[in-house]
C-alpha cells in the first residue's frame, strides 16, 4: 500500500505545517528523477501482481466467521522466511491496512517470455500455501481472498473480539470498525487519524441497501444517544460507514508493468485507463457491507469515500477561505487526464491543478501534459509524515514525491523510476477486485498483461473522453453491471488502414494514427455491453478476445502455455457473456437462497459463516463451483480455436491436452 516509511508519525497539525515543504521538495525530487531518466531506453517488459488476503477464523461449534487480527504475527514469520531463504525467495510479503490483511507478490518480476504466463497461477498457489502453513487449522484459521468480508463492521466481527466505540477508537472515532483492526505499522493509524482531522469530521460513506421484499422501508440506521454526527451523515435506505477501514480494509488485485521507456509507459497508461471500468465490472466481488446486502457490486466508491480528506470548502459546501481549491473527487478515484499528445483531445473535464507547480515543471523541461498531471496530484496535502523523514537529500531520495504520489490512489498510476535503481518507468492497473481462487486471479492478471502486448503490437486505440470513463466507472459498480450495464467504448480500435483491409485479421499496425477531426469524434464511440466489448458483435466491434487470439497466432508459444492462456480467456469470455457468474452475483445468490435468509437484506452470522466456509472450500479445491467457473480450471482440457488446434496438434501429436 504505497510508501511504508518507518519512524515517529506526526499529528495532522504538525504535518500541516510541513505540507508546503513536502510539496516543494517532492516536486524537486520528481524533476531530478525526470532529468536523469527521461531518456532511459531499452528496459525489457517486467510485470507482477499483488494479491491481498484476509485471515479468517471459522468456529464450527458456534457457526461464526471472524476476521483474525494476527496478521502482524503471521507477516513477521513470512518475512523471516523471506530473509532466510538461501536463494531468491519465490514470494514476497508486505503489510496491508488492516490487522487481518496480508499482501503477497511474486519474489521477482515476470518477464517478456510467453511461458511466464504459465507461472502466475502456480506462484499464487505457492503464496496461498505458504500463508496457510502458518495458520492453525485446528482452530479454524484460514486465508481467503475476499474483496470484502461480509460482516465487516458488524458487532463482534474480529477474533479476538475488541471493544468498538468512538472513545476507544482514537484514530478513526468509528462506531463500527475498531482501531485494533488497523495494522500496527505506524503509517496506517496515522493515515486514518489525519484523514479524519484534515477533513474536519469523520469520513462519510453511504451506499444504497438492496431492497428485498422484507427490507424495512425506509431502511434507517440507529445510533447511540448523542451521536449527532452519524445521525446527520447517514441517509435513509443506505448502509452507513464511517472510517477508512471500510475501504482500505477491502482486498484487491493489482498489476504493474515496466515499459521500455517513458513514452511507452505514458501510452499504456492512457490506453488502459478506459479499460478500468470494464474490468471493475468483470471482477465485481463486493455486494455485502456491514452484514447487509447492498445495491452495488463493487468496492470502488466505498474506498473513495473512506479516504476522502477534503474539507467542506474543498467539497464545495462552503466558500473558499482557508483552502485553495474546490476538488471534485476524493484522492482515491478514477484518473482525471490522459498523458499522451494523441489523447489530449479527450481530456474533456476541467483539471484542478496548482499553476505554480505546473509552471515549475514546465520550466524544468517536462512537457505540459505530464506537468499538468503531476500538478494535479500535488494539489493534495501529505497526510502521513514521519519526523525522521522531513529533511532529505533531493538528489538521492524520493520520499516526499512518493508521499503525495502514493496517496493519490487512482484507477491507474504512472510510476517514475526510484532514484539509484534498476527499475524503469512503470504503470499500475488498479481497479480489479480480488477473486476467490488462484485460477480466477491468474486469469485476470494474464488477460490484462497479454492485452498490453496486443495494444503495443497492433497499436490499438481505446481512447474515449475522460468524462465517459468517469460515467463508466459509476456504471461498473451497479448491481449485475456485466449483464445489465452499457459502457462507452470505441467502435473501432484498430488503426484506420487496418480496419479497411479485406482480410480482417489484425497485423502489426503502423506507428501512428490519422487524426480524426472534431466533427467525427462523437462517432468514434458508442455504448456497448461487456459481452460485446469482450466477445464482439456480429457486424460490429470485433471484441478484445478476437484481437488477443489473432496476436497469439503470430507469436511463439509452447502448447502448455497456450492451453493455460486459453483457459483464462475462456473464463473472462464466459463471465462477460453472463454464462458464468461474477463473484458478486454468486455471493448475492448464495445469500438470497440461504434457508435462513429472511428477504430483509440482512446477512446474519450464520449466513456469513456458511458463505465463508463454502468460499474457503472453493478456494482450496474441496468444493466445485460451476456457477463461478464452470468446468474451467488450470487442469481442464480445453478446446482451442481450430487454426491453433491444428497447428499445435501437428507440432505436438502426443500431447494429452489436445486429444
Amino acid at each position: 500500500m504505497g510508501l511504508l516509511s518507518l519512524g515517529s508519525p506526526l499529528s495532522w497539525e504538525e504535518t500541516k505545517k510541513w505540507a508546503d515543504h513536502v510539496r516543494k521538495h517532492g516536486i524537486q525530487q520528481l524533476i531530478n528523477i525526470y532529468r536523469r531518466l527521461k531518456d532511459r531506453h531499452g528496459d525489457v517488459l517486467k510485470w507482477g501482481d499483488e494479491v491481498e488476503y484476509m485471515l479468517v477464523v471459522l468456529d464450527e461449534n458456534n457457526r461464526t466467521a471472524r476476521l483474525s487480527l494476527k496478521g502482524n504475527q503471521v507477516l513477521e514469520q513470512l518475512e523471516k522466511r523471506e530473509r532466510e531463504s538461501p536463494n531468491d525467495p519465490p514470494t514476497t510479503w508486505r503489510p496491508e491496512y488492516a490487522s487481518y490483511m496480508i499482501e503477497g507478490t511474486p519474489g521477482k518480476p515476470y518477464g517478456g517470455l510467453m511461458g511466464h504466463f504459465n507461472m502466475v497461477e502456480s506462484n499464487m498457489r505457492l503464496r496461498r500455501e505458504e500463508l496457510l502453513s502458518l495458520l492453525d487449522r485446528e482452530l479454524g484459521e484460514t486465508a481467503i481472498s475476499f474483496t470484502v468480508f461480509p460482516r465487516l463492521g458488524s458487532p463482534a466481527f474480529t477474533d479476538p473480539q475488541v471493544e468498538c466505540n468512538p472513545t476507544v477508537n482514537t484514530a478513526s472515532r468509528s462506531l463500527f470498525f475498531p482501531d485494533a483492526a488497523i495494522n500496527h505499522h505506524p503509517r496506517f493509524r496515522t493515515l486514518t487519524r489525519n484523514i479524519r482531522e484534515r477533513r474536519g469530521e469523520k469520513v462519510c460513506i453511504n451506499i444504497p441497501v438492496f431492497q428485498d421484499k422484507n427490507t424495512p422501508k425506509p431502511f434507517r440506521e440507529t445510533f447511540p444517544n448523542g451521536d449527532e454526527e452519524s445521525r446527520k451523515a447517514a441517509k435513509d435506505d443506505h448502509i452507513y460507514m464511517d472510517c477508512m477501514g471500510f475501504g482500505m480494509g477491502c482486498s484487491c488485485l493489482q498489476m504493474t508493468f515496466q515499459a521500455c521507456n517513458i513514452d511507452e509507459a505514458r501510452h499504456l497508461y492512457d490506453q488502459l485507463a478506459p479499460l478500468c471500468p470494464i474490468f471493475l465490472a468483470l471482477s465485481a466481488a463486493a455486494p455485502v457491507y456491514r452484514g447487509y446486502l447492498a445495491d452495488v457490486d463493487c468496492r470502488w466508491n466505498i474506498i473513495a469515500g473512506s479516504v476522502d480528506c477534503r474539507t467542506r470548502e474543498e467539497r464545495g459546501l462552503e466558500p473558499l477561505k482557508d483552502d485553495k481549491f474546490v476538488i471534485p473527487k476524493s484522492r482515491y478515484d478514477s484518473i482525471d487526464c490522459y498523458l499522451t499528445p494523441e489523447a489530449q483531445k479527450y481530456n474533456d473535464i476541467e483539471l484542478v491543478l496548482d499553476q505554480d507547480i505546473c509552471q515549475q515543471l514546465e520550466d524544468a523541461g517536462i512537457d505540459r501534459l505530464l506537468a499538468r498531471h503531476f500538478a494535479h496530484l500535488f494539489i493534495r496535502d501529505p497526510i502521513s509524515l514521519f519526523s525522521e523523514k522531513i529533511h532529505l537529500n533531493d538528489d538521492e531520495e524520493s520520499d516526499h514525491f512518493e508521499n503525495i504520489q502514493s496517496t493519490n490512489w487512482q484507477s491507474m498510476r504512472f510510476k517514475p523510476p526510484p532514484p539509484n535503481s534498476p527499475i524503469g518507468w512503470r504503470v499500475e492497473f488498479r481497479p480489479t477486485e480480488v477473486q476467490l481462487t488462484d485460477f480466477e486471479n491468474a486469469a485476470y492478471v494474464v488477460f490484462i498483461v497479454l492485452l498490453t502486448r496486443v495494444i503495443l503490437s497492433y497499436n490499438l486505440n481505446f481512447l474515449i473522453p475522460i468524462s465517459k470513463v468517469d460515467e463508466n466507472m459509476q456504471e461498473a459498480q451497479k448491481r449485475d453491471a456485466v449483464r445489465q450495464g452499457l459502457f462507452w467504448f470505441r467502435k473501432e480500435v484498430l488503426p484506420p488502414n487496418e480496419c479497411c483491409e479485406e482480410d480482417p485479421k489484425p497485423k502489426p499496425a503502423p506507428k501512428s494514427y490519422s487524426q480524426c477531426n472534431g466533427s467525427c469524434q462523437q462517432e468514434e464511440y458508442t455504448k456497448m455491453s461487456i459481452n460485446e466489448i469482450i466477445n464482439g458483435q456480429a457486424g460490429g466491434f470485433q471484441g478484445l478476445v478476437s484481437l488477443m487470439n489473432s496476436y497469439l497466432e503470430t507469436v511463439e508459444i509452447d502448447v502448455d502455455t497456450r492451453c493455460s492462456v486459453q483457459q483464462y480467456l475462456r473464463l473472462i469470455q464466459k463471465r462477460a457473456s453472463g454464462e458464468l457468474m461474477t463473484t458478486a452475483r454468486w455471493i448475492r445468490a448464495f445469500v438470497q437462497n440461504h434457508p435462513k435468509y429472511k428477504y430483509d437484506s440482512v446477512v446474519s452470522d450464520e449466513i456469513a459463516y456458511d458463505l465463508t466456509k463454502v468460499s474457503d472450500e472453493i478456494t482450496k479445491g474441496i468444493r466445485s463451483c460451476p456457477e463461478l467457473f464452470g468446468t474451467l480450471n488450470s487442469r481442464t482440457k480445453v478446446s482451442l480455436p481450430p487454426v491453433v488446434h491444428k497447428k499445435l496438434k501437428k507440432e505436438n501429436p502426443d500431447h494429452d491436452i489436445l486429444t
